[in-house]
């Protein structure tokens, strides 16, 4: 008797499952906290007002 058949049945029933619990696994572990989002998102806003006066200054001549 050929043992590959239910061999490979348990394989295309558990390789998929296994592949879904280590994507969700690692969509779970990969999410950032709002509090985490939001600092960084602070501080890009910060960064732009500094480059952006930066900027200006560079304009109107003043170093």
């Amino acid at each position: 008797m050929d043992a590959s058949g239910p061999l490979w049945s348990i394989i295309t029933i558990v390789g998929p499952l296994l592949l879904i619990a280590v994507l969700a696994w690692a969509v779970l572990r990969n999410r950032g906290s709002r509090s985490s989002i939001e600092e960084t998102e602070q501080a890009t806003r910060e960064l732009y007002r500094e480059e952006d006066r930066a900027h200006r200054g560079e304009d109107e001549g003043v170093p």
